[in-house]
Formats: structure tokens, C-alpha cells, sequence
């Protein structure tokens, strides 16, 4: 009987083990994909930086043009 009872308690405590690695690899997985989309909007965000810094200096050369 008593060897029953630790077979159960073991498998419920195996089965807790289970539910904590899968919801780790899933969280796990999670953050990888956030990760990978904040690479994204950075590259982004760096290319939106430098068409904005490009038009500025276009702006500044068409001003200064005329004035010579």
C-alpha cells in the first residue's frame, strides 16, 4: 500500500515536471519571437532615421543653392 501511494505521488509530481518544461519551452518561444520582431522595428526605425536625415540634407542644399 504504501509503495502505491509513492508510485501516485511520483507520477503526479513527474507529470507537474512536464507541465513546467512545456510551459517554459512555450514561453521560451514567446520571447525569441518578441525578440526577433524588436530586431525588426530597430531596422526599421534605423531606416525611417536615415530617409529623414537624406531629406533634411536634400532641404539644406536646395536652401543654400540659390544663395550662391
Amino acid at each position: 500500500m504504501t509503495r502505491f501511494i509513492f508510485l501516485i505521488a511520483a507520477a503526479a509530481l513527474a507529470g507537474c515536471g512536464v507541465e513546467t518544461a512545456s510551459t517554459a519551452a512555450t514561453a521560451a518561444a514567446l520571447k525569441k519571437q518578441e525578440v526577433e520582431q524588436g530586431k525588426k522595428t530597430m531596422e526599421q526605425a534605423r531606416q525611417n532615421i536615415g530617409k529623414a536625415m537624406e531629406q533634411v540634407q536634400q532641404s539644406q542644399q536646395s536652401r543654400e543653392a540659390p544663395e550662391k
